[in-house]
């Protein structure tokens, strides 16, 4: 039993095979990961704070906060298993979503597919109204097709609907007119409005997010009950908390009525945890890099901040190609995301090629290796055939892996086609998914102008450090860091996030005629709206406030960031604001252009709490070679053959070890393998610091 004065945090990741928890005792971590319940998610969750709790030796009242994060919200969108949504969009809006923005990501596929739209048009409605771009009613409401329209939706007995009128970012009247006639007649449905959920102008993106949110909605806030009630059932009856895809901590009851927040909630706290692993290093240029059991992520850090964006892509379909996903506009944290885990299934296509991904074995049945009545070969199945995995310790030795069953997957679907032995398959199979991560990775530095070998990578979830060396070294990356607890990464980054909000508004102001008491009117009510997503959980008097507003030249398509400096605007705030621009893009372009007007189109407030203060970690030398508790067979992919490696228990080893590749690095909730081209030393903070040799 623990002391009221002791501080006690939990952090829970679901994924799509494993729900990892982390649990920070007066800052001593304790973890844990169990398989997750499909059916019913928040058991795995009681099942691994019971476990944690525990080994920590507290009681669950203990607990002081439970943050947590989900893929929920992805997996639904994914998988296409969401409520019975309705669009009710403008007269003449019917089809936004099926023509989306009508660009080609592929310019030479004459075959191309484009991913279909989430709501069918059989179930996408109009009403007489419209705006224009300033929020000026064209239009009025005409009230009897709204009232037709709410007819036909209780006909098809739709359990949510979505609600986006053209220009609605600027008025959302009508669109809040419409769901007050809704939850009039039908006061049991669920309504999201795009003038709440994503106020941005470019109707296809605002349309597809309010119509994901409403897609997600009545699964998610359901889910959230359950998991409150259950867990004051059991004796947590601590605050819970929810973090957000722009790496935030939000309450329950925000996340539950904007889920679509929750998107890229778990991805995001794994992006938090390699930050504060950055700040700690001093690393201004971090490639993060989380697998996990069904998906693999990755995100640049530059200058100790993760990448933001106010919009991504969700299961992109086409070679990660922008725009062959479905897009969501809200704050993120930005990265890249394919299903390439360990739980992702091999097999073998019509020309005769190994294809790893997307499909997953999840937790149900799983990969063949854990006896649970999976027949499919997985990445985790290739890993124990080439010696990466320890059959009697993986998860610390609760889920017991059979050899002979991933050589029989490996014989049975792979082999024959290929005229391939077991073994053979599997190097395939692991060869196949680090390419198609390390194709992802180049892809996203390029995108974002960056040289990929200029990065240090930071990596972690389940499957991240077993494949983060043969990652290196095709991506041509000289050095990558394997933090403490890094099977359970995204887990730890919830614990490492500040409680934040951020409120995005699209509002044309032209510098040339710029509004002054507009701007103030606009910038003060998003600050007030940020603030009161966050007030609960702020525990300072001074919250840190960033105000961000996205600029183009006037007829431009698109547009870039400029953090602005001041809060207050006055008489000379125009010329301020474009000297900011200008420096911006030339940053981004190489020169600025004269004689063009320049406008502001979009705006963001972020309220958040301070990040506290992290000590500098030393890099350490080099002390002595430690000594391996035993050897088994690794298969190293420069030999080209299978080698005696070293096999190491990482709490063992104290700062200064060395471990020299071919050699595995274990630990309870993933391994770390070196490839004979690299040299790992143990740091102070019990970092692994693996370098080329």
């Amino acid at each position: 039993m623990t002391s009221a004065s002791r501080n006690c945090r939990v952090g829970v990741d679901i994924g799509g095979t494993f729900t990892d928890i982390a649990l920070d005792l007066d800052g001593t971590l304790h973890s844990t990961k169990v398989l997750t319940d499909y059916t019913a998610p928040e058991r795995a969750i009681l099942k691994g704070v019971k476990a944690v709790a525990e080994t920590a030796g507290i009681a669950l009242s203990d607990i002081d906060i439970l943050i947590h994060g989900t893929t929920l919200a992805t997996n639904a969108l994914i998988e296409r298993r969401g409520a019975k949504t309705a669009f009710v969009t403008t007269e003449g809006f019917r089809d936004v979503l099926e023509m989306r923005t009508e660009n080609r990501f592929e310019q030479y596929d004459l075959n191309i597919s484009l991913p279909p739209a989430l709501i069918q048009r059989a179930d996408r409605f109009t009403v007489r109204e419209r705006m224009n771009a300033v929020g000026e009613v064209l239009q009025p409401l005409d009230a009897a097709s709204v009232a037709a329209v709410v007819d036909q939706v209780a006909k098809g007995e739709y359990e949510s609907v979505a609600v986006g009128f053209i220009h609605a970012y600027a008025n959302g009247a009508h669109e809040a007119a419409v769901r007050d006639a809704l939850l009039k007649r039908l006061p049991q449905i669920s309504v999201s409005v795009s003038s709440e959920v994503s106020p941005q102008m470019r109707e296809f993106e605002r349309f597809n997010t309010v119509c994901a949110n409403a897609y997600v909605k009545p699964a998610i806030k359901s889910y959230l009950d359950r998991l409150v009630v259950s867990l004051k059932e059991i004796g947590v009856g601590c605050p819970v908390y929810m973090i957000h895809s722009g790496g935030g901590i939000v309450s329950v009851e925000s996340a539950a009525e904007f889920p679509v927040r929750l998107v890229e909630s778990g991805p995001a706290g794994g992006a938090i945890f390699a930050a504060d692993i950055a700040r700690r290093h001093g690393l201004d240029t971090v490639l993060s890099f989380d697998m996990g059991g069904t998906t693999a992520k990755i995100c640049l850090i530059e200058n100790q901040v993760p990448k933001t964006a106010k919009t991504f892509e969700v299961a992109r379909t086409y070679r990660f190609r922008k725009g062959s996903g479905m897009p969501i506009s809200i704050p993120v944290v930005e990265m890249v995301e394919i299903g390439a885990g360990g739980g992702s299934i091999a097999s073998v296509d019509v020309m005769r090629q190994i294809r790893v991904g997307p499909h997953s074995a999840a937790s149900e049945p799983g990969p063949a290796c854990y006896q649970r009545g999976g027949l499919k070969p997985t990445v985790t199945d290739a890993d124990l055939l080439l010696g990466k995995l320890d059959p009697d310790n993986f998860a610390g030795g609760a889920i017991p892996l059979s050899v002979a069953a991933s050589r029989d997957a490996m014989d049975r679907e792979i082999g024959p086609g290929l005229g391939l032995d077991a073994e053979g398959a599997a190097y395939g199979t692991c060869e196949m998914v680090d390419e198609n991560m390390a194709n992802a990775g180049r892809v996203h530095t390029v995108e974002n102008g960056k040289d990929i070998s200029d990065f240090t990578m930071i990596t972690f979830g389940g499957a991240g450090p077993l494949h983060a060396a043969r990652l290196c070294e095709k991506m041509g990356i000289s050095t990558f860091l394997v933090p403490p607890g890094a099977g359970v990464g995204s887990a730890i980054g919830f614990l490492r996030a500040p409680f934040g909000y951020e409120s995005v508004r699209s509002a044309v102001f032209n510098l040339s005629r710029f509004d002054v008491d507009g701007a103030n009117r606009l910038m003060a009510a998003m600050k007030s709206e940020a603030l009161s997503f966050v007030a609960g959980g702020l525990d300072t008097a001074d919250p840190v406030i960033e105000r961000t507003v996205f600029m183009r030249y006037a007829g431009q398509g698109w547009d870039i960031p400029v953090a602005l400096p001041f809060e207050h605007f006055d008489a000379a705030s125009a010329e301020q604001i474009r000297a900011l621009f200008e420096g911006a893009y030339a940053r981004f372009f190489g020169r600025a252009i004269e004689g063009l007007d320049i406008e502001i189109v979009s705006w963001a407030v972020k309220a958040s709490s301070p990040l506290p203060e992290v000590a500098r970690v030393e890099a350490v030398g080099r002390s002595r070679e430690a000594e391996p508790g035993k050897r088994r067979r690794l298969f190293d992919v420069g030999q080209r053959s299978f080698l005696e490696a070293g096999i190491h228990e990482r709490e063992m080893l104290v700062p200064g070890d060395v471990v020299s590749g071919p050699a595995v690095i274990a630990e309870r909730e993933t391994s770390t393998v070196l490839t004979s081209s690299f040299v790992a030393t143990v740091q102070v903070d019990g970092c692994l610091l693996v370098t080329r040799r």
